[in-house]
């Protein structure tokens, strides 16, 4: 499956931003998509997953409550919402796909998704 992430950029604190992952070779319900993200010398990070169906979502403790990840069939991609940004959520986020993945310990390792998109920066000004 190839993944490419968009609609990464520059806000405020406090402002809302749209990312989205655009799925080729596959279909969105053929596997969970995971959204990750990584800092400048920080570790990669997960931020939260769907499943293959839609019908569960998990988040880290981190953004829960301030983003949604949704699925949009039609168009094969996948969204990740996010509100109230702010200036510690600036980092490039990743979307991924994975298949077999169950409960948030699956979920959360980057080590069980297979594929991976190239990218999309986010930065959060205060």
């Amino acid at each position: 499956v190839q993944l490419v992430e968009s609609g990464g950029g520059l806000v405020q604190a406090g402002d809302s931003l749209t990312l989205s992952c655009a799925a080729s070779g596959g279909t969105i319900n053929s596997f969970t998509t995971g959204w990750f993200r990584q800092a400048p010398g920080k570790e990669r990070e997960f931020v939260g997953a769907i499943s293959w169906s839609g019908g569960s979502t998990f988040y880290s403790d981190s953004v829960k409550g301030r983003f949604t990840i949704s699925k949009d069939n039609g168009r094969n991609t996948v969204h990740l919402r996010m509100n109230n940004l702010k200036v510690e959520d600036t980092a490039i986020y990743y979307c991924a796909a994975g298949v077999g993945l169950f409960g948030p310990d699956d979920l959360s390792r980057a080590d069980e998704y297979d594929d991976w998109g190239q990218g999309t920066q986010v930065t959060v000004s205060s």
